[in-house]
Formats: C-alpha cells, sequence, structure tokens
C-alpha cells in the first residue's frame, strides 16, 4: 500500500484541532487514509450515503453523547448539512470540559459545498486539508518509467496501480460515468450527462488553455452564463483546476483570464482516449497533458503554505507556474516535456518582471544542471524536495 505524505499532517491537526475536514475527489483514498490515521485510537466510521448511517446521526447530540471517548469520522458530510449546528454546540460543550481536539473528522468530495456549510457554523473549530491524487515523491523511485506511469494513469489509487494500462483507462471510464450519471446528479444540478462530458472533454482538448467562456459556450450551443456554471461545477468537485494569472503593475498588459486543467491527468488521457505511454507521446496534448500533471503535483505538496499564479503578456512573455511564498518571495517554473530543457525568451523576461528569486525549468530527466543567468534544470522530484525544504523550514 502507498503512503500518503498526508497522514502526518492530518494526525497531527486532529490532535490540535476539535474537528477536521479532509476534502478531495471520490475515490481518491480519503477513508482509506482516514481509517489508517484512526486505527491508533477509538474511532467509529459512518458513510452518509448510507441510510442506515444517516439515521444513526438523525439525533447527532444522543449519537455523540453514547460514542464520545471515540473520533467520529464522517464520509461525504455534505449531504446533511444540517448537522453543523448541532456539531458547534457539542464542540463547545466538550472544549468547557477540557477536550479540545480530535472529536470529528469530516471527509468530502465536494469542497466549496463542504466549506461554506462547516464554515458558516464551525468558524474556529475547524481545519482544512485537501488529500490529491498520488504524487511522484509518494510511489516514484525517481526513475523516468514510474514517473510516466503515474503521469499516464493518474493518481486515483485504483487506476495507478491496476495490472494493466487497459484495466486502468477502464477503470478511468467508469469514474467518468459515475460522476456524470450519479454523483452530480445527487447533488443537485440537472445537467445532462451528454452536454457535461462534452464539456468536460473540450477542456481536456485544451488543457492548460487560457478561458474563454464564450468559445466554449458557441461549441455547446449554450450561454456564457451557463459555460460559467458548469465550470464552476467542475472545481467545486475538485475535478477541474483554475489557475489564476499573476496581477502588477508591472506596466505592461497582462493576460487577465485563469488557465484551466483538468486536474487528474489520468482523466485527462481517458477523455480524449489516451490508454498507453506512446500514445500519449504521440498526442498533440502531450505538452499541456505534461504542464498540468507537474503543476498538480507541486501543489499537492503545498498546502496553502504558497499561491500558484501563471504570468502571461500580450508581448509572449510568461511563466508557466509562479509560486509565490510568505514575504513575497517568488520562484518561477517553465515546464518542458523534452528531455534537453532550454529556457525560452519570454521566460527571461518574465521572470525579470516579476522579480523572480528563483527560477527553474522542470523536464522530463532525471538530473539537476544550470541552464543560464541563474536558472536551473531539475527534474519534478527534485523541484518537489526543493519545495518541501522551503515550505517545513518554515513551518
Amino acid at each position: 500500500m502507498i503512503q500518503r505524505r498526508l497522514a502526518k499532517t492530518l494526525t497531527k491537526t486532529l490532535q490540535r484541532s476539535p474537528s477536521v475536514a479532509l476534502i478531495g475527489p471520490r475515490q481518491v483514498g480519503k477513508t482509506t487514509l482516514a481509517l489508517n490515521v484512526a486505527d491508533d485510537t477509538t474511532s467509529i466510521y459512518l458513510d452518509l450515503e448510507n441510510s442506515l448511517d444517516v439515521a444513526k446521526v438523525s439525533d447527532i447530540n444522543a449519537f455523540h453523547a453514547q460514542n464520545r471517548n471515540s473520533l467520529i469520522i464522517l464520509d461525504e458530510v455534505q449531504r446533511i448539512p444540517e448537522i453543523f449546528a448541532s456539531l458547534r454546540g457539542i464542540i463547545d460543550k466538550e472544549r468547557r470540559q477540557n477536550r479540545k481536539a480530535g472529536l470529528f473528522l469530516f471527509l468530502g468530495s465536494a469542497s466549496i459545498e463542504l466549506l461554506r456549510q462547516s464554515g458558516e457554523s464551525l468558524a474556529g473549530r475547524i481545519a482544512y486539508l485537501e488529500l490529491y491524487g498520488i504524487d511522484v515523491l509518494e510511489f516514484s523511485d525517481n526513475s523516468i518509467g514510474s514517473i510516466n506511469q503515474l503521469w499516464l494513469r493518474g493518481g486515483f489509487p485504483d487506476s495507478l496501480l491496476a495490472d494493466t494500462d487497459r484495466d486502468s483507462i477502464d477503470w478511468r471510464r467508469d469514474f467518468i460515468k459515475t460522476y456524470l450519471e450519479r454523483d452530480i446528479p445527487q447533488l443537485g444540478p440537472r445537467i445532462p450527462a451528454q452536454t457535461l462530458e462534452r464539456f468536460w472533454t473540450m477542456l481536456a482538448h485544451n488543457q492548460g488553455g487560457v478561458y474563454n467562456a464564450s468559445q466554449l459556450a458557441r461549441s455547446l450551443d449554450v450561454s456564457s452564463v451557463t459555460i460559467n456554471r458548469y465550470l464552476d461545477l467542475m472545481v467545486d468537485l475538485l475535478l477541474v483546476r483554475r489557475l489564476q494569472p499573476w496581477a502588477s503593475n508591472v506596466g505592461k498588459r497582462l493576460v487577465k483570464a485563469p488557465k484551466v486543467f483538468v486536474r487528474d491527468s489520468g482523466i485527462t488521457h481517458a477523455l480524449l482516449n489516451i490508454p498507453t505511454y506512446n500514445n500519449l507521446i504521440g498526442h498533440p496534448v502531450v505538452g499541456s497533458s505534461w504542464e498540468g500533471f507537474v503543476i498538480e503535483n507541486i501543489l499537492s505538496i503545498l498546502q496553502g503554505r504558497a499561491l500558484p499564479y501563471y504570468y502571461r503578456t500580450s508581448a509572449g512573455a510568461e511563466i508557466d507556474l509562479i509560486l509565490e511564498f510568505s514575504g513575497q518571495e517568488k520562484w518561477a517554473i517553465e515546464i518542458k516535456r523534452s528531455s534537453s530543457p532550454s529556457p525560452s525568451k519570454g521566460f527571461h523576461i518574465a521572470c525579470q518582471d516579476i522579480a523572480a528569486e528563483k527560477k527553474f525549468v522542470v523536464y522530463s530527466g532525471i538530473d539537476t544542471f544550470p541552464v543560464g543567468e541563474g536558472i536551473t534544470a531539475i527534474s519534478l522530484p527534485n523541484l518537489m524536495q526543493e519545495i518541501l525544504r522551503k515550505t517545513e523550514g518554515n513551518t
């Protein structure tokens, strides 16, 4: 079994906070992680998609009183938002009795809903963590082969660890179908599954592109308002990422629309019918797929310790990813699929524009070496280790 790095953070957070929300898309491993972390303590797990478990917490005060010495794990808690008002009273009562941590662990697969529902009632009583797909530091032995397997199949455990590429892509196709036909309708939006699948596939074709609602709306024959609603939904479900542009007064015309990525590379490839690595490296999306894969891996280790942006001017200066750390220190990252990276002229100019303290080119090889003007060519695993040393040194 792959050891998830977030396990240590989750354990520490439960030791200091009365309640913790662990969010992430379905099938990413939240339940497995929660049960593994809770293995060392008395805990009770309830799945709120199960009608019997829902009945058990219909009177959450009575249920907690009967199990007050246990960590209560509530999965898919956003399905019964009315529970949060009662949880606030329970937590405050336990605090008065000097039990201040490790009362509730919430698991949710719809980030905005969970944040809104819990935030209103549990402000100051809850901590948030996001579980991403398996990343290269958790899976890879730093070899190119294992990195490419993760890139092709994505970070969902059942897809990544499937026996064959065919089994893996079949799992991902079933995952997509289940989201479209069951999970999204359960959340309320009345969107035809076929329409939403076309939208999702269009985003995959335009992986990492600057968001153009009007263009997408014309392709689907709907309004821009409707397209924005579709995108909001996919972002809320943690399936799509909006990477915001870096904005500052640099005296240049900047691109101001976000870039949009399907977050899991394996889902991107399933939507585009790319079953094998050989198919992938010959596909037009290969460069932008690699870019999205690198960005998602990097963001998986940040947990809010740096803000991510991209930078692009109308004249062509561009940085694929900016990490802005506390104190406004900025790292500029260019992402290239090439095994012999060379930073572009636009990257040099953009680094000067934003006054980047560190500059990297992430490429598909394994060595680290300078490529001129303070720029370092580096592998994805080595850059992630650099970021961890930076962020953990600031905690």
